[in-house]
């Protein structure tokens, strides 16, 4: 039998941000088979949690909600399925909400909720202590990874409640709805590609152990469910680009053929841009090394080839699959205590030192009010460099972010009383903002990332009758074949080039050979870098991967390395693409980082700014620096 034609699919969301006018955009700018929303960040249902049990929040998301509201005239006309995991903590919520709208407007579209994430009622029975004292934390198995000194002591802490426990889902209870006819299927806490994999397998009839298909539908979720991030968002080559083309960009469309190979495109009437070097460096966000891992599969990345077909259109293969790991990913937060934070501005002459003051003088108040055992984390950053010769005051400006942690609130504010107790001993030319509520207490979340045996899950695919109660649920069983967690690849580079063979260098950005992309993992970033287009070549890849070494990456760190820091770095060959991940950099994750970027997005950026010794060969001047 021929196989079917590509599965088209549409994202409409990477974020609770995103607005729901993009689902209906979506819908009607074209052609499409499938809209898959990812909203949920890791923290967003443990933001929610206190507010949804206490009857203030519908548990799910309002922009999730609005695009569905806006867009079922148009999902019922084109007959178009819906997959998205803007359910968060009540997925059963939104599908009834929404299956009242259907109801009411006389569609013929059937409403599904998946569940079976949510194991906050049953926490402490997944997370308990080995003989050790260690609990199972994701990163655990790697004897090389040190965690922060308190990531586990929050257990048995009756002043860190856990708020939310929910599991990384695969894509079996959704391929399983849309096989039972769901038009419209809201899930809660699934893995970022589970829709894509869902509707691909669904589409395709692929079987659970058809791995090269699944790994191949994994990259395509992967590859669109972050927005416009597939469509030039985000981009490391964007300053080569008009301002025009960046702005009101559309989400991208994977076209999912049946081995599971892709096009990643977009509607033609949309903004944006689908080419090489925006594919690559999406493929490169928030991997974990050369094996992506997943409920459903295992994709090994490291012969993924990407090629432009046409202006719009990149095609991309060479995905490998294998069974799954018998674990999946349980997210645990828990409040962790209070934060606040706030800025001070110096400007012009010595700044250095003026800032050496104003940290003097906050620590010796601190110290005499017996503060400082009370505070777990207490930071002074400086943010910037003053301009030489200033043509304005501002260009002479910098700022200093003093950023604090405690258990109780009260600490916090009396960091705040501490710094306006000093206040008028300021260094000269001293200024900050008058709004001081980011220094207010703010309760924040610690983050556990855990590790769930599948076999433990409950996972189940509800449909909804007509009258909004489960017509028929459906549990799915956990995958029948599973292979142990083999330890993560991390090696330098084979056979490296001799750099002087590349010929006279000079100091420039890394930046200005090649592009990247980063991303939280936890508590950890991650960052790949391959070359600029014009320099997509055999040559630029082995001074690259010979450059770029675990050792290079520490010195290129600079100040912001710490010794308890683990590097692991492997190789793309078939993107030419070199990869690394920092475990630690992100301190808990990104709900507590103490980090500005606490997201990660700028370590990339940071990294192509930093100068290195590149092959005068490779420097063209209209791709050179813009800094």
């Amino acid at each position: 039998m021929e196989p079917k034609r590509p599965i088209r699919i549409a994202n409409c969301s990477g974020a609770a941000t995103d607005p729901g006018d993009i689902m209906l955009t979506q819908a009607t700018a074209g052609p499409v088979d499938v809209i898959i929303g990812d909203y949920l960040a890791e923290a967003n249902l443990a933001q929610y949690a206190e507010a949804f049990g206490a009857g203030q929040h519908p548990g799910y998301v309002a922009s999730a909600w609005d695009g569905l509201h806006k867009s079922l005239a148009a999902i019922n006309k084109k007959r178009i399925k819906v997959i998205i995991n803007g359910g968060a903590l009540n997925p059963q919520g939104l599908a009834r909400d929404t299956h009242n709208i259907v109801q009411n407007k006389g569609y013929d579209l059937k409403v599904a909720y998946v569940d079976g994430d949510d194991l906050l009622p049953r926490v402490h029975e997944h997370i308990k202590p080995d003989e050790n004292g260690r609990l199972p934390h994701l990163d655990g198995q790697n004897e090389q990874v040190q965690l922060t000194k308190d990531a586990e002591n929050f257990l048995n802490d009756p002043n860190k409640k856990i708020v939310a426990a929910n599991a990384y889902l695969g894509c079996r209870a959704i391929r399983r709805g849309l096989d039972e006819g769901a038009d419209i299927i809201i899930c809660g806490r699934v893995a970022d590609a589970s829709p894509v994999m869902g509707a691909a397998a669904w589409w395709h009839g692929w079987k659970e152990d058809d791995w090269d298909e699944l790994a191949g539908s994994l990259v395509a979720g992967h590859l669109i469910e972050c927005s416009t991030y597939g469509t030039g968002a985000n981009f490391a080559g964007f300053d080569q680009y008009e301002i025009k083309e960046l702005l009101k960009l559309g989400c991208p469309i994977a076209e999912v053929a049946a081995n599971g190979e892709c096009i990643i495109t977009k509607h033609d009437s949309l903004n944006g841009i689908v080419t090489e070097e925006v594919v690559k460096c999406q493929l490169l966000y928030e991997l974990q090394g050369n094996i992506y891992l997943n409920s459903d599969v295992k994709a090994d990345l490291t012969k993924v080839r990407v090629k432009q077909v046409s202006d719009t259109r990149v095609h991309v293969s060479g995905a490998k699959g294998y069974p799954p790991p018998p674990t999946t990913k349980l997210a645990v937060f828990y409040k962790g205590g209070f934060q606040g934070e706030l800025t001070v501005n110096a400007t012009g002459y010595a700044t250095d030192r003026k800032y050496d003051l104003q940290e003097a003088q906050l620590r010796t108040q601190l110290e005499e009010w017996k503060l400082t055992d009370k505070i777990s984390l207490l930071e002074f950053q400086r943010v910037g460099i003053p301009q030489e010769n200033p043509r304005s005051q501002l260009k002479a400006t910098t700022y200093m972010r003093i950023f604090v942690q405690a258990p109780l609130a009260k600490t916090v504010s009396l960091t705040l009383k501490a710094f306006m107790y000093t206040f008028m001993q300021h260094f000269p030319g001293f200024a900050c903002t008058l709004d001081w509520r980011l220094m207010q207490p703010l309760a924040f979340l610690g983050y556990f990332p855990a590790l769930i045996e599948q076999s433990r899950l409950q996972e189940a695919v509800n449909l909804l009758g007509s009258n909004d109660k489960v017509e028929k649920r459906i549990q799915v069983s956990p995958p029948k074949v599973t292979e142990e967690l083999q330890p993560r690849e991390n090696y330098d580079p084979a056979s490296p080039q001799n750099l002087d063979a590349f010929g006279l260098t000079k100091m420039v950005p890394l930046g200005d050979v090649v592009l990247g992309r980063s991303g939280d993992k936890g508590a950890n970033v991650n960052v790949g870098f391959t070359p600029r287009a014009h320099l997509d070549n055999d040559d630029t890849w082995e001074w690259l991967r010979s450059y770029l070494t675990r050792l290079r990456i520490k010195e290129m760190m600079g100040e912001d390395w710490r010794d308890w820091f683990h590097v692991e770095r492997v190789e793309f060959p078939g993107i030419r693409a070199v990869h690394f991940v920092i475990y630690g950099a992100l301190g808990r994750g990104v709900s507590s980082s103490a980090r500005l970027d606490c997201l990660g997005k700028g370590f990339a950026e940071f990294l192509r700014s930093v100068y290195v010794p590149a092959p005068i060969k490779f420097l063209v001047p209209e791709a050179m620096s813009k800094l």
